[in-house]
């Protein structure tokens, strides 16, 4: 079942794209946006994450983190964030637990049999570490109402 607004954000230990193990709770006392994606390198990924990249300002403004998190390896994570120059944490979900805790995994993606990936999604976690805005796509090329996601963040103290 996923996470739903008003839940407590379950606690995960992710490497990033440097191979440094990431805990949310090191994120406690800031809001964070946690941006699941597809896969690094693929074309509305990339424009989804770039778009988060382009607003590091305004989140920072409101004292919020934007971490980005995909089934890919740390190597491949780090090139894609080197390319695009994200300025923003990668996580490494390659055991997809986290992706299946929070949004689920499409299952033998692109028929790719047994391969599967993180349900694009978008949840906040705000400073005591309760989901205050959830968003799950069953598609995987629809991106999120970033607009909706800067106001979510705005209505958080």
């Amino acid at each position: 079942m996923p996470v739903k607004v008003g839940d407590r954000a379950p606690d995960f230990s992710l490497p990033d794209q440097d191979r440094n193990i990431r805990k949310l709770s090191d994120y406690r006392g800031k809001k964070v946006v946690l941006a699941f994606f597809p896969g690094a390198f693929t074309s509305v990924c990339t424009k989804e994450m770039c778009t988060f990249r382009d607003s590091l300002s305004q989140f920072s403004k409101l004292n919020a983190e934007v971490i980005g998190i995909s089934v890919n390896d740390p190597f491949t994570l780090k090139a894609f964030a080197e390319h695009n120059k994200l300025g923003f944490t990668l996580l490494s979900d390659y055991s997809r637990e986290v992706s299946k805790r929070y949004s689920g995994v499409h299952e033998d993606f692109l028929g790719m049999k047994g391969y599967s990936v993180a349900k694009r999604s978008v949840f906040i976690v705000d400073r005591d570490g309760v989901v205050r805005y959830a968003w799950i796509s069953e598609d995987p090329a629809k991106e999120p109402d970033y607009r909706e996601v800067e106001e979510a963040l705005v209505k958080i103290s």
